[in-house]
Formats: structure tokens, sequence, C-alpha cells
């Protein structure tokens, strides 16, 4: 049986509904751009083994149109301001990570957990200006704004430094945070439709306990004690279990890399994290230098300079190409992202020697820094449970309440590249996150939210990837 396919298709203003900014010709050079950025460029950087690149797809239009139509009372209000684009017929095909179909048989669908992980790393450049941004991590701060400009009713409690420490922890309080506030970082799927997510700017909290009632056929081999709060503890802790396995691993169902990423344990703590330090055991700290974290976080880590010290480049190379348009294709500003791109720009990079190939080189780096902040990790678990328990052969001990094996798979999407122009952007938002920080810090409340109250289930929301099934 074949897999089933996503289709990502291109989105314009409204205000553009009636007259689509480009031609279905560029709309499929648009498409290929990202299509040649993540397996010339970020394939190279976070590994083949988790990146799927993805093909551009010919669609017909009146097929188009009406999937715009069926789809358009499913998306959120917030994402409304952007129509689908209707007119070039041109969508990235990737493969459906949430439901694969190609696994051995169970009782149960295959799990697919969405996380977006964030920027894992405290900046030290010279160039920062202020000195809470080597102190609360990016996300922390961000946090504050978010909830000060009504984004988000309730600040998360998660904090990328712990779920990037390797210390299973302080990772295992990471997800449990992401658990009780998701935004849209956190989403749990289950034979492809999503189970658990966060509703967009609600009063309400996303119900834990309609998630535990999708986790027990995995971790419950009986049915007995499953109304009991220690066991719906266990299964939660569980499920965490399973998840810093998968983010641990090389890929696959292999064991844990033995190379480590000792810088883990110097990275330290952001201070806005809840963690307490102070119960850290024995244990390993860094990230296997084979796990989907170690990658994302290297490639996250070209951000060198920060974007204060990025700026003053990207504003010499801004003029010189203002001076001298043509010289936009030969530093590829745009692209394209061939074989050889990425090469030229590690080369351009050795030495800063006040060029404008330098220059070029940090902006492009930047930019891959910030598409692995922002990508996305899908932990695709599928159970390989045996069925044993129709076995009436079977000693009555094997009927007790254990996590059931998984077999994983870890995939990262969302790879295309950040626009060049958006740059000026990105750092008049880093002063206003510094500038509410530091109005508003200490706001947040001491302790976490109580993981397994009981809440006021939310709406679930159809999800808003659109699948493609072969006929």
């Amino acid at each position: 049986m074949e897999l089933s396919r996503v289709l990502r298709l291109l989105k314009y203003p409204a205000e553009d509904s009636e007259n689509p900014p480009q031609t279905a010709e560029q709309a499929f050079s648009q498409i290929q751009t990202i299509v040649d950025f993540s397996s010339n460029v970020m394939c190279s950087l976070l590994g083949d083994k988790f990146v799927h690149s993805g093909e551009v797809v010919k669609l017909p239009l009146e097929f188009v149109r009406q999937l715009s139509i069926k789809i358009q009372h499913h998306r959120p209000v917030w994402r409304c301001d952007k129509v689908m684009d209707i007119y070039s017929g041109c969508a990235l095909c990737l493969p459906n990570l949430t439901s694969p179909l190609l696994h051995s048989p169970t009782r149960t669908p295959p799990l697919c957990i969405e996380i977006k992980p964030k920027c894992g790393f405290l900046p030290t450049s010279k160039h920062i200006s202020k000195d809470i941004k080597t102190k609360v991590c990016r996300y922390c701060m961000h946090q504050h704004y978010k909830v000060s400009n009504g984004k988000w009713k309730r600040h998360s409690l998660y904090c990328p430094l712990d779920l990037f420490s390797g210390n299973r922890q302080r990772m295992h309080f990471a997800i449990r945070h992401l658990i009780e506030e998701p935004q849209n970082n956190f989403k749990v799927f289950k034979g492809g439709q999503c189970v658990y997510s966060s509703k967009e700017v609600s009063d309400e909290s996303p119900d834990t306990n309609a998630l535990l009632h999708h986790l027990r056929p995995y971790f419950l081999s009986t049915n007995n004690r499953v109304s009991s709060h220690m066991t719906s503890k266990s299964i939660l802790n569980d499920f965490i279990q399973v998840l810093v396995n998968a983010l641990l691993s090389g890929g696959g169902d292999g064991d844990e890399g033995q190379v480590t990423d000792r810088q883990g344990e110097r990275r330290g703590f952001c201070q806005a994290s809840h963690f307490n330090r102070e119960r850290i055991r024995h244990g390993s700290q860094g990230l296997p230098s084979d796990s989907v974290l170690f990658r994302i976080l290297q490639t996250q880590m070209l951000d060198s300079l920060d974007i204060e010290g990025l700026y003053p480049l990207y504003r010499q190379l801004e003029q010189h190409l203002q001076d001298f348009p043509k010289e936009r294709t030969r530093l590829q500003i745009d692209g394209p992202y061939n074989e050889t791109f990425l090469e030229k720009v590690q080369k351009w990079t050795m030495e800063d020697n006040g060029s404008v190939e330098f220059a070029a080189a940090k902006v492009h780096q930047y930019r891959f820094a910030m598409t692995a902040k922002d990508c996305s990790l899908m932990v695709t678990l599928v159970s390989s449970e045996e069925e044993e328990e129709d076995d009436e052969d079977l000693p009555p001990q094997r009927h007790v309440c254990r996590p059931h094996p998984f077999s994983s798979s870890v995939s990262i999407l969302d790879l295309d590249p950040k626009p060049f122009d958006s740059i000026s952007r990105q750092l008049r938002l880093d002063q206003k996150i510094v500038s509410c920080y530091l109005k508003t810090s200490g706001a947040l409340p001491k302790g976490g939210l109580p993981l397994l109250s009981n809440r006021i289930t939310a709406t679930e929301r159809d999800d808003c990837r659109l699948l493609f099934h072969p006929v």
C-alpha cells in the first residue's frame, strides 16, 4: 500500500485573492526553490535521514478550487488573512508523516507527535547590547511579548534549553510543559487525525485527560485500573519517556549515539526555566551527536553573531546590492540553492576580510539558523506489540500494566528559506521582545500548572494539512 501524501500550497495576502501576484511558472519556481533549499542546504546540515524535501507537482485547477472551498471553514481565524493559491495549480508534495501506512498491522494506529523545539541555546556574541539575552532564552522572553499582545492567554513554562540539554530529567520536564500548554509547539496525531493541540487565543486549557484517553491503549495491556490517578500519571510519564528516547536516538530504532555533545553542560540554564537544578541526579549531559536535536542545535548555532552583530553586515550587503543590482545573482541571495551553494558559503566565511562575500555568507548562515530555529519535528511511533493477549494459554502475570514497545522515526519539516528582506524586521522584533521582557519579567508564576487537573475540553480542531490520497 502506498503512503498518503500531504500537499502544501502557496498562500497570498487576502487582498491579492482576485489578482495573483505571480504567474504559474513563477509559482512553480518558488516551490522548486523550497525543494532545492531543503535538499541541498538543510539536508546537508541536518542529515538526509531526517529530512523529506518533497517534490513539486501540478494539480488540476478545478481540483484546487474545490479543495480551497472545502477546507476554508477548517482554517483558524487568525490565518484567514491569507488565501490559498488557486491559480497556479502548483503544490509541494510530501509524505504524510502523521499516518504511515507501511507498518506492521497492530490494534492501535500510529501516533505522531509534532514538536516545534525553537532555539536551544543562549547567545554569547560580543555584539549583544542587553545582558539579559545571555541569561534568558529567546523563547522564554518571547512568551511575555506574546501574552502582552494577546497572541496567547497564558505563559508556557516550556524552555527549549531544557529540551536541548540532553539531560533526561530536563527533557522530561520540558515535554511535560509542552503538554500542559501546547500553544502551536506541540500536537498529537492518532492515525492521521489531530487529537491533541492548543486552541488559539482561547481561555480554555487543553484537556490533558482527553490526551490520556487516547494514550491508554498504547501503554496499558489490560483495562483494569485505568481510572486510578497513579495509572494516569504513569501513562503520561511512559509517553514522555518514549518521546525522549526517540529524540535521543539516531533517527531510527537504534541505541543512543556514543559520541556526546559535551558542550551541553557549559551551555547551562535559562534563568527563566522553572526546572530546579538541584533535582539533577547523575546522568548524561549533552546530546548524542547522531541525534536529531544535536543536528538542529548545531545548525541553529550558525547564528554566531546574533541579529545585533549580523545587522551591520546585512546593511553593508543591502547597500552593495542597491549599487550593483546584478550582484544579487552572483551572491545567490535568492538562490539557486544548487549543490555547490553551501560549499561556496562555507568558503566565503573562512576569513573576515570585510568583503561583501563574507557579509553575504554570514547573512546566508543566519538564514540557515533561522530556518532551524523555526522547524518542526515529527516523531512517529508505531506500536510493535504482539497479539499476545488473545492467547488463552498466557500466564496471568503477562496481563500487567506496562508500556508497549514502539518503533520510532523522526523527521524534520518546515525547512523553507527565510526571506532576505526579513532581517530588518527580525532586529525590530528582537528589540521589542527584550524591551517587553525587561518591563514584565517576574510576572510569571513561580510554579507550574497542575498537570493532571480537570480542565474544560477544548473543541478538537481539524489540522490544516491537506491530505492527498492516491485514487
